[in-house]
C-alpha cells in the first residue's frame, strides 16, 4: 500500500473578474452603470462547455496517448518522470502506471465555473467543497476509454490530484460512478498534502507523489491540463514556465500529454506576479498589460 495522508486546503483560486461582450458594449456617452461586472471567464467557460472543439482536442489526446502507451509498453527502458524525480531504480520494468491529474483531465468541473460566472462569485472552498461532494462532474472526452485501456494492459492508473485529501472519498465515488479503473489494491488517489516519507513537498507541488509512484512503478505516460501536473515549476512567471519545459518539448504527445484549460490554472497569476491578494482590477490590469497587438 502507498501510504499517504492528505487534509489541505486547495491552492488554485480562478479569477473570475472579465469581458463584456460586444454586443453589449456602451456606445460613447452612453451610462454604462446598469451594466454587469464584467467576468474574464464567461468565454473560457463558454467556450469549454460548447465548442465541438473542445471535445475534439481531448478525444485526439487521449487517443494519441493510447497508442502510445502501447508503444511504452514495449519499451523496458520508457519513462515519463522528469530528469531527477526518479529516487530508486525500476527493479520490475513489468510493473507500470500512468498518471492522470483529475480535475479538467479526466472530470469535468466546468458547472462549477459556470456557477461562478453566473453567481458573479470566485473560487472559493465553501463553493468548491460541496461540489465535489455532489459526485456530479462528468467524465472528459476520451478519459474513460483511455484509462479502461491502460487497465486491460496492466497498467496501474494514478488519479494525482491537487484536491485535498478529505475529498478523495467522494472523488473516488464520482470516478466509480463513470466507470474509471479504481485500483483497489492501494491507494490510487494522491490528494494535496499526502505524505510521502524521505520528501519533502513545496506547497501544491506533485513531485514528491510522483516518486512516492515511481518507488514501485515505472511511469509510462503523464496527463494533465497543467504545467504542474508534469513537473514542478521553481519559478512560476511566464519565463520561468517556458524554461522548465524546454528541456521536455519532444516528450509533449508521446509521453506527455497536455490538455486546454482557459478557465484557471498556474498561468494566470503568473501574469501578476502571483499576488491574489491584488485588488480584481490590478489583476485585470496586469493581463490587460500581457497582451501581444503585434
Amino acid at each position: 500500500m502507498l501510504a499517504l495522508s492528505a487534509c489541505q486546503p486547495m491552492a488554485r483560486r480562478p479569477d473570475t473578474s472579465a469581458t463584456i461582450s460586444t454586443q453589449s458594449a456602451p456606445r460613447v456617452g452612453s451610462d454604462s452603470s446598469a451594466l454587469p461586472s464584467p467576468d474574464d471567464n464567461l468565454n473560457a467557460v463558454a467556450w469549454t462547455q460548447t465548442a465541438i472543439e473542445h471535445d475534439l482536442i481531448y478525444r485526439q489526446a487521449y487517443r494519441m496517448a493510447g497508442d502510445e502507451l502501447l508503444q511504452a509498453l514495449s519499451d523496458p527502458t520508457w519513462e515519463a518522470l522528469p530528469i531527477g524525480e526518479r529516487k530508486s531504480p525500476v527493479l520490475d520494468p513489468h510493473q507500470t502506471a500512468v498518471i492522470l491529474d483529475i480535475d479538467e483531465t479526466v472530470l469535468d468541473n466546468s458547472p462549477y465555473q459556470a456557477r461562478l460566472v453566473v453567481n458573479g462569485e470566485s473560487y472559493n472552498e465553501a463553493t468548491w467543497i460541496p461540489w465535489c461532494r455532489e459526485e456530479a462532474a462528468r467524465a472528459m472526452p476520451g478519459s474513460l476509454a483511455f484509462t479502461q485501456l491502460a487497465a486491460s494492459k496492466g497498467v496501474k492508473v494514478f488519479y494525482l490530484s491537487n484536491r485535498a485529501g478529505e475529498l478523495g472519498a467522494a472523488t473516488l465515488d464520482n470516478l466509480r460512478k463513470l466507470e474509471f479503473p479504481i485500483a483497489s489494491d492501494e491507494d490510487v488517489f494522491l490528494g494535496l498534502g499526502t505524505t510521502v516519507a524521505g520528501c519533502a513537498s513545496k506547497g501544491s507541488d506533485k513531485g514528491c507523489r510522483r516518486e512516492l509512484i515511481s518507488r514501485k512503478y515505472r511511469v509510462l505516460l503523464q496527463i494533465g491540463d497543467q504545467l504542474g501536473d508534469f513537473i514542478d515549476v521553481p519559478t512560476n512567471t511566464a519565463a520561468g514556465r517556458e524554461q522548465a519545459i524546454t528541456p521536455y518539448l519532444d516528450w509533449i504527445g508521446q509521453r506527455w500529454f497536455v490538455l486546454p484549460n482557459p478557465t484557471y490554472g498556474s498561468w494566470e497569476p503568473a501574469l501578476f506576479n502571483n499576488d491574489w491578494k491584488l485588488p480584481a482590477a490590478e489583476r485585470r490590469r496586469a493581463k490587460k498589460a500581457s497582451l501581444r497587438t503585434n
